[in-house]
């Protein structure tokens, strides 16, 4: 796996062929810094322009892929909103235009019951990402064990349309169906994205079926952070600060 200093080396050479490429990126811990909460994840200032500057120099072939849902990472980005997957590719605005999937009213039912549970595990937090929920425990890692037994309990509940996926200090129910992998077959069925080569920047176990897309395909796969568990990307970027660093020189 490349490290950072061949990864930027590499990844500066993408506007020599900008009608070549399609940027595909992660958010939470990939573009922005991990926070402890969900709701404390903090946008820099510059960012959101850096993005929409790097997307016109890419044709509109830029595309943000990610587990929160559209709607919130419009808000993050706001004033503009570029091609988004959300709830991992339950959610697709692009330019073919909107794939939505619907919580059911026993989903509903379910995330009322996760969420009043939840209550006797002081620090664990419950996010409703409408048709997916995610239980977060960085502020609470000694309910690891218990809230994971409990998630797999109402994935059974849920049924073989919701599945349980397992994520940095969270445990989500999400669409079976969907994946960041299958978000990025959606989006190469329509211009701006057709006959690109992906390049596919992300932070977590979630984002190694967008990898090997791109893998397949290719092109670029960079994991985000620390070296740790095993990952199928081709390339590693340390830090979110040197994505933003590298979106920043794109853009400029």
């Amino acid at each position: 796996m490349q490290d950072d200093a061949a990864t930027q080396e590499m990844l500066s050479m993408v506007l020599e062929e900008p009608d070549r490429w399609a940027m595909f990126l992660d958010i939470d811990g990939t573009l922005l810094n991990l926070a402890p909460t969900p709701d404390a994840i903090e946008v820099p200032e510059a960012l959101p322009g850096q993005l929409h500057r790097l997307s016109n120099k890419l044709g509109g072939a830029l595309a943000l892929v990610t587990g929160r849902s559209l709607a919130y990472a419009d808000a993050l980005f706001k004033p503009f909103a570029f091609p988004t997957a959300g709830l991992h590719g339950a959610e697709i605005r692009s330019a073919a235009g909107m794939h939505t999937l619907e919580a059911t009213p026993e989903f509903q039912a379910l995330k009322h019951a996760l969420t009043t549970e939840a209550e006797h595990y002081p620090g664990v937090l419950i996010e409703d990402k409408g048709a997916a929920v995610a239980a977060h425990y960085r502020l609470a890692p000694e309910y690891e064990k218990v809230l994971e037994e409990r998630m797999r309990h109402y994935a059974e509940l849920a049924g073989p349309n919701w599945a349980l996926q397992l994520g940095k200090m969270v445990f989500e129910l999400r669409p079976a169906r969907s994946s960041k992998g299958d978000a990025l077959e959606r989006f190469f069925q329509s211009d701006p994205f057709k006959n690109r080569c992906p390049i596919t920047i992300g932070d977590d176990l979630t984002d190694e079926s967008m990898f090997a897309i791109a893998n397949a395909r290719g092109g670029v796969s960079v994991r985000v952070g620390a070296i740790g568990a095993p990952s199928c990307a081709t390339s590693r970027l340390s830090s979110a600060a040197l994505v933003r660093n590298v979106i920043a020189a794109l853009a400029a």
